[in-house]
């Protein structure tokens, strides 16, 4: 009796797995025939392929395409939604005989760009018929959609100019101005642009492709090796060294600090540079009974005329390379020249300006002095210092050949950080915690989801539209524009978010200019973003970091100060990079 029941249930099983199999099989053959419909009678099927740009020439994403017969729309059509880059195919049946005797019509629409109406398919570039009989018809048609200001744009246009603001008037914290930011535009998307499309800005999609991880693993791998780096003591070694190349001899000292700091910065980054060598200029000011602002500022001005030379000195360098495909060879050899004479003006400008100062230090007890900073500012960590000099240099040396390998800059430097990593047995936990300036990161992933708002919504195509008028279609005019906009526009507001803003405008510039294809427009963005910042105190983040530290000590630093000593050879440097342009730059 056992086994009768055990076979019994066995079978009954066997037979409910079949049904299940059966009603399986029944619906996946009624989905394929809602797609592919089999009728013994021939059909006429007609499939339209091409793309939608808009007035640019980009491919534009997510717009509906609806199919028409004869006036009507045609009933149980798949939806038809154009690619990433725009492109589109529908395919559509027919009964037999009926498109020679009908109009086929398209009718695109997206929020924020203009109805364009219905457009007839005539161009059948191909006939074809089956073993079935079914004719098939293989037409092509393009569309341009014009761009129009919805309130989505509206909304995007605010949303900009409030984080640009809160960013430049500090009245939050830049993280918090860019979060805020992004999460309002995706908020306002999926609220109201749910029920008035015009209203959406721009999906959540759209704002996770907009992040470029290749900025954010390379500012985060570069962080991590500065991070061990500057636990051995060498920044305040050389700050020790060029005291006692000096002497005493405060112009010599400053020429050397300002060295020194451009060195530094173009291998690492000036936020850091400026962190480590700061305690130590102030120390030696004081000593020498000078205002340590007469140093200070002079070498914030190099630091970030040393970070402008190369891809990793500068954030906007970090965000323009990633952006425009560019190497750090490429930044070196275009930029690195011309800023080596600014650099040189600008040491002779600020040994002039604070001469009166350095002629009047009293360099009474430079043996005393040295011996003290001989054993303060010592290598504290040999071992660590070998491997992180040999983590740099793998790191620098993949930089140079990355183009050829065409390999992302961020691969580099996370290259160099796991070596260092492993070989100094450091507490990853500790270093992620203590060395990555998370803040700086959100900052930059939120500023991403900001400006895809903005692109999306057609602000940033309008700046593009303006910015084509008034350059004329002159290079000249064109390099001068972005150059001086940049430096004049960085002065005043973060460069970063300036930058962020820029990207996609110059590389259509570089487009529509004659003449910019060689690049020539992105090595303006860069000097003017980069060097502009050095207009004023919130121009750059080096900047404020050595406005904080010197009050911190004692010495604060006001706006006003900081303009009238590094405004003026801001613009000088400015000017440089202009007859630079006009003599090699195209």
């Amino acid at each position: 009796m056992f086994l009768i029941r055990e076979k019994i249930k066995i079978r009954k099983i066997l037979i409910g797995f079949s049904i299940i199999f059966l009603l399986f099989s029944i619906c996946c053959d009624l989905c394929y025939s809602a797609n592919h419909p089999r009728s013994s009678h021939p059909a006429d099927i007609l499939i339209v392929s091409g793309m939608v740009t808009d007035t640019h020439g980009k491919g534009v994403k997510g717009v509906n395409l609806k199919i028409f017969f004869n006036g009507r729309k045609v009933e149980g059509q798949k939806e038809v939604i154009t690619s990433r880059n725009g492109t589109y195919e529908s395919k559509t049946f027919f009964p037999h005989n009926s498109l020679s005797q009908g109009i086929v019509e398209i009718e695109p629409s997206k929020p924020a760009y203009a109805r364009q109406g219905r457009i007839k398919v005539i161009n059948v570039v191909e006939e074809k018929r089956d073993a079935l009989g079914n004719e098939y018809y293989l037409a092509h048609l393009d569309f341009v959609l014009e761009r129009v200001l919805s309130p989505g744009f509206w909304i995007a246009t605010a949303t900009l100019l409030v984080v640009y603001a809160l960013i430049a008037f500090e009245i939050v914290h830049r993280t918090l101005a860019a979060f805020l930011g992004a999460s309002l535009m995706l908020a306002v998307s999926y609220t109201a642009g749910t029920f008035y499309p015009s209203f959406r800005i721009l999906t959540f999609d759209d704002a996770a492709r907009a992040i470029d991880m290749n900025v954010i693993f390379l500012l985060i791998g570069m962080m991590i090796i500065v991070g061990i780096l500057k636990r051995t003591g060498l920044f305040q070694w050389l700050a020790y060294k060029s005291y006692e190349l000096a002497r005493g001899n405060v112009f010599i000292l400053a020429a050397t600090l300002m060295l020194a700091a451009a060195t530094a910065s173009s291998m690492l980054d000036n936020v850091t540079t400026m962190l480590l060598i700061i305690p130590v200029t102030i120390e030696i000011a004081l000593t020498l009974e000078i205002h340590p602002t007469t140093l200070l500022i002079p070498e914030v001005f190099a630091s970030n005329i040393g970070g402008t030379a190369t891809l990793i000195g500068d954030p906007p360098n970090i965000m323009i390379g990633s952006y425009a495909n560019l190497s750090f060879v490429d930044f070196l050899v275009h930029l690195g020249p011309v800023c080596l004479i600014c650099l040189v003006v600008g040491m002779g400008y600020f040994i002039l300006w604070h001469g009166k100062s350095y002629r009047g230090a009293q360099a009474g007890k430079v043996q005393e002095t040295i011996e003290r900073l001989k054993r303060e500012c010592r290598i504290t960590d040999r071992r660590t210092l070998v491997f992180s000099t040999l983590a740099l240099g793998i790191t620098l040396f993949l930089f140079a050949v990355h183009g050829a390998l065409h390999m992302e800059p961020s691969i580099a430097a996370m290259t160099g950080a796991a070596f260092l990593l492993l070989v100094t047995r450091t507490d990853i936990s500790e270093t992620l915690e203590r060395d990555i300036e998370w803040a700086t990161i959100i900052f930059f992933i939120m500023l991403f989801v900001v400006i895809a708002g903005a692109q999306e919504s057609g602000l940033i195509h309008l700046i593009a539209e303006w910015l084509k008028q008034l350059s004329q279609g002159s290079l000249v005019q064109a390099i001068l524009m972005v150059l001086w906009g940049a430096a004049l526009a960085s002065a005043f507001i973060d460069n970063i978010p300036f930058t962020a803003t820029m990207l996609p405008v110059v590389s259509y510039l570089t487009e529509v200019i004659p003449g910019a294809e060689g690049g020539v427009l992105w090595w303006a963005l860069a000097l003017g973003a980069c060097l502009g910042g050095n207009g004023t105190m919130i121009g750059a983040s080096a900047n404020l970091v050595t406005a904080g530290m010197s009050e911190r000590a004692g010495y604060p630093i006001s706006f006003r100060q900081y303009a009238k000593v590094a405004f003026t050879p801001m613009v000088i440097t400015i000017i440089l990079c202009s007859l630079w342009f006009m003599w090699v730059g195209r």
